[in-house]
């Protein structure tokens, strides 16, 4: 009896870890085994929307799945939409993906979206486009309300945006939006070249034979293909060397105080090319190349040196990608935000 007991706690206890596990991760585990055991085979291209519509999930977990699995060398980046299974340098195989191919039964979804992810990005993106504009308070009832959800699920996403420096409460208590105005662009972007380059330094302390190949190949087929690359592409390219190289740093509290200044990211990522007008030359990919260059290189100085350059070139960029939008765009009309 005690070692019935034991197992099905055992069985209990795996199932709460796994329902607790993060989306991310058990859309990784799911395609590490799929390729490893050649239900998906080499080549095979994998583009994130048909992997999310086939796992019934959003984007934004495989997203990150792939990104991990790309630096396990799993799956690889080519000249053309998605990634390809297997290592780089693998032919493209344009093979119909199913849900059998992923292990899983089409009818049911790999797991229940939790709430905050289902209304995440909408909100996101809506906040973001405020900021431009002004301070708003976010009524968290409403919010709730807007979207059919629980209060504590609204909570959810503006605690999610406060980690990112988009919202704040006020003395009073109150959700309300953080203007993105030209000052706080500034200094958000001050904090970003005094720290940014010592975590890159760092990150190369720590680990000096990292491997930036995929990166830099990212950025080449990114700059050949451009400009018919979308946000979502430009939007990992930023987070390649802003978020996943720094993220190697061994300080968790310069991390920390980064973390706060990721909005002036999330701005680019919802406006270019939409709100603000996609460049004639690239944004910033050349800035990148170069400092994956240094770090490829061995260079602290110059890799940190190329950093804050590009920190401060792309300040003037993203404070004329704000001007734009307000000059060119309403103020979005929201049930749930006022002034």
């Amino acid at each position: 009896m005690k070692r019935d007991r034991f197992i099905a706690e055992a069985d209990a206890e795996s199932e709460d870890a796994q329902r607790a596990a993060p989306l991310y991760a058990l859309i990784t585990g799911m395609l590490r085994k799929a390729i490893g055991s050649g239900s998906i085979s080499a080549g095979t291209v994998l583009l994130e929307g048909h992997v999310a519509q086939l796992l019934r999930s959003t984007r934004t977990p495989v997203r990150q799945a792939l990104r991990e699995l790309e630096e396990e060398g799993l799956v690889s980046r080519f000249d053309g939409r998605g990634y390809l299974a297997g290592p780089a340098g693998s032919e493209p195989r344009r093979i119909p993906l199913s849900a059998e191919m992923l292990g899983v039964d089409a009818a049911e979804p790999v797991r229940k979206t939790l709430g905050w992810e289902a209304i995440y990005d909408e909100v996101e993106r809506d906040v973001v486009h405020l900021s431009v504009f002004d301070s708003y308070r976010i009524n968290e009832l409403e919010l709730a309300r807007h979207f059919g959800v629980g209060r504590m699920v609204a909570r959810d996403v503006l605690l999610r945006l406060e980690s990112l420096g988009l919202v704040e409460k006020d003395d009073r208590l109150r959700w309300v939006v953080r203007p993105l105005d030209a000052r706080r662009i500034g200094q958000l972007y001050e904090l970003r070249w005094l720290l940014e380059p010592s975590a890159l330094r760092a990150a190369m302390a720590a680990h000096p034979s990292i491997d930036v190949r995929p990166m830099t190949d990212a950025l080449h087929s990114a700059m050949r293909r451009y400009p018919q690359v979308d946000r979502g592409a430009l939007d990992q390219l930023e987070h390649d060397l802003h978020v996943g190289f720094l993220a190697n740093c061994p300080n968790p509290e310069i991390l920390e105080c980064l973390q706060r200044t990721r909005c002036v990211l999330t701005l680019s990522k919802h406006v270019l090319g939409a709100a603000a007008p996609m460049p004639k030359r690239d944004p910033f990919m050349s800035e990148h190349l170069a400092v994956f260059q240094a770090i490829a290189a061995g260079d602290a100085d110059a890799a940190a040196e190329q950093l804050r350059n590009h920190l401060e070139e792309s300040c003037r960029k993203v404070t004329a990608r704000a001007e734009a939008v307000r000059n060119s765009v309403a103020v979005p009309v929201l049930g749930y935000a006022g002034v």
